[in-house]
């Protein structure tokens, strides 16, 4: 039986979509339909959340290291706010670091995915979009170099969030993404976990 932790924000939560719609659920049967059993994920995830208020988080309700599978994606509010880079190095490192002990301590069950480009959403036509796609660009060096140093399976998806940017990609608020991303998500998210 595999025990999936997910750790994140307003993507991992999945706002603007209903509970079967986010990627965790949708990633957890897509295993069940291939005959590998899963539990129901948990999610630690709020919408808006930095790298420091999901330590924050995690130090108020500290789960137990006894998951097969970690997945974290944080730091698109970090870059959203105007936090310091060198901030986020400091405290993605300690996510990553805390992910892996809920992991067991086993690097290669932990997944990390990197930061959709919001600047591609309905919400940011108006924002200066190649600044936003500089900067996620940056943290998502950061969350990468980490991942990979540490032993830990990383998926980029930003470019699928930037190619896909019709309606129907998007919920209703026109920011974060549909059901029928969170889908196209997973598909890039299967192939690479140790499972």
């Amino acid at each position: 039986m595999i025990n999936f932790l997910a750790l994140g924000d307003s993507y991992t939560i999945g706002e603007g979509v209903s509970v079967k719609e986010r990627w965790p659920e949708v990633l957890a049967e897509n295993l069940r339909g291939s005959g590998i059993s899963i539990d129901r994920p948990r999610i630690i995830a709020k919408t808006g959340w930095t790298t420091g208020e999901l330590l924050d988080a995690l130090e108020q309700r500290t789960p137990e290291a006894k998951y097969t599978l970690v997945t974290l994606l944080i730091g698109v509010n970090n870059q959203y706010r105007g936090l310091p880079l060198g901030e986020y190095v400091r405290e993605f490192e300690t996510c990553l670091y805390k992910a892996i002990y809920f992991a067991q301590g086993n690097a290669d069950h932990v997944c990390v995915i990197s930061i959709p480009d919001w600047g591609f959403s309905p919400f940011a036509a108006a924002q200066d979009q190649p600044a936003i796609s500089e900067q996620i660009d940056d943290f998502n060096k950061v969350n990468q170099s980490l991942a990979l140093r540490e032993g830990a399976q990383y998926v980029n998806i930003t470019p699928l969030s930037r190619s896909l940017n019709q309606k129907e990609h998007f919920a209703a608020d026109g920011l974060h993404p549909s059901g029928v991303t969170y889908s196209e998500w997973v598909k890039e998210i299967l192939p690479v976990l140790p499972i």
